[in-house]
């Protein structure tokens, strides 16, 4: 009888690890293409270089080996770092700088309008 609570709390905690993994994996690529933009641009010199340098070995594949070197590369980048945050448990809803994981997004600042003088008594005059 022992058996069911641990066989359901295994399928939430496998849940938990895979949902983790996932936003993490996601976290880690847009971070990958807006952040690290400036080492995109390097990854893809230097990746045109080697494809220079490789079609006098390699006529004919030099861009793909080099194009699926620098993609796979990037993608086991990503995989092994989410990886390695998910089963450190490090859940991404516990980390601070992703607040739009939180829920309780407050807004930074108000927006004032132009008409806001005009208008913005109204609502204290009727609430009187």
């Amino acid at each position: 009888m022992e058996l069911a609570p641990r066989q359901g709390w295994g399928r939430n905690y496998s849940f938990a690890i895979i949902k983790s993994f996932l936003i993490w994996t996601f976290t880690l690529t847009v971070c990958l293409l807006v952040v690290g933009f400036p080492l995109v641009v390097v990854m893809m010199t230097v990746g045109s270089l080697a494809a220079v340098v490789l079609q006098s070995v390699l006529p004919v594949s030099a861009v793909l080996v080099v194009a699926g070197g620098i993609i796979g590369a990037n993608l086991l980048a990503v995989f092994v770092g989410a990886s390695v945050l998910t089963f450190k448990g490090i859940h991404p809803q516990e980390v601070t700088w992703l607040r739009w994981l939180h829920g309780d997004a407050s807004p930074l600042h108000t927006s004032v309008y132009a008409a806001c003088p005009l208008t913005c008594d109204l609502q204290s005059v009727n609430a009187h």
